[in-house]
């Protein structure tokens, strides 16, 4: 008698070390696919880092060694998408995930060890920086799964690719090693062995630098990433001023001067 399948169990684990809120796709048996209350929960995963005056940079990678995220979990899909309705609700916990990561107003980072498929591809472009170990692979498989890739997620690839490289992406559904994923800017940076401490030392460097001044660096990040005539590129001059303004700022001009590390406080 063939057996039912395994309930869907995974989580979007949460912790705050070091100045970092470290978020972890965690559902390793199946390659961290992504379920609809692990889609749920990511935009309040991402709330809390941003609400949290500790936190200055948020990271995203999946548990494990296999897999930042092979997608969706297709498991559910019998029963969260089995009518029109369903498959709405679906989408817009996907749709709001991907936004929630994309629009937090702290830098984000994705760490990539092994698979990087569909929708986790997706939320690995949805952050502002990719780190890959040399294993890793990404693939967008729609092409050879008959769905249809929306609007909204074309777009996000073409602004941070360009045009030929998404339509290569997306039309061949063909699997890209991370040497190939760093020509075309998919990742930042590629690292082998050393890849663990290589990884933290580069987020432990921007965890300590001035907040104020990531968190108006990123907006504008945000802003820019809209379409002109939606760009509040006030909110961004008062985030500069901000930095200014602060006491963070003295810190850095005398840190300078005494050539030493500074001490910031968001402040």
């Amino acid at each position: 008698m063939t057996q039912p399948p395994t309930p869907s169990t995974g989580s979007i684990t949460y912790q705050v070390t070091q100045g970092v809120a470290r978020l972890v796709i965690d559902q390793p048996q199946r390659m961290n696919a992504m379920n609809l209350d692990m889609w749920q929960s990511l935009p309040l995963c991402l709330a809390k880092a941003e609400a949290d005056p500790a936190v200055r940079v948020i990271t995203l990678e999946g548990a494990g060694d296999k897999a930042f995220c092979a997608g969706a979990d297709i498991s559910q899909f019998g029963a969260q998408r089995s009518t029109p309705e369903a498959v709405k609700s679906y989408e817009v916990a996907v749709t709001e995930g991907n936004r929630a990561l994309q629009h937090v107003g702290k830098p984000t980072v994705a760490i990539i060890r092994g698979i990087c498929f569909g929708g986790g591809f997706g939320l690995a472009m949805c952050c502002d920086l990719r780190y890959a170990r040399a294993d890793a692979r990404f693939r967008i498989p729609a092409a050879r799964l008959g769905l249809g890739y929306a609007y909204g997620g074309i777009e996000l690839l073409y602004r941070k690719l360009g045009m030929a490289p998404v339509a290569d992406l997306l039309l061949s559904a063909r699997i890209l090693a991370a040497d190939e994923a760093l020509r075309l800017g998919i990742v930042q940076s590629v690292h082998a062995d050393d890849f663990e401490h290589a990884v933290e030392s580069q987020i432990a460097r921007m965890a300590g630098n001035a907040p104020l001044t990531l968190q108006a660096v990123k907006r504008a990040l945000v802003e820019l990433a809209k379409p002109e005539s939606q760009r509040d590129s006030a909110a961004v001059d008062q985030l500069v001023a901000n930095c200014f303004a602060s006491a963070d700022y003295q810190e850095g001009q005398s840190a300078f001067r005494e050539k030493r590390d500074p001490v910031f406080k968001g402040e």
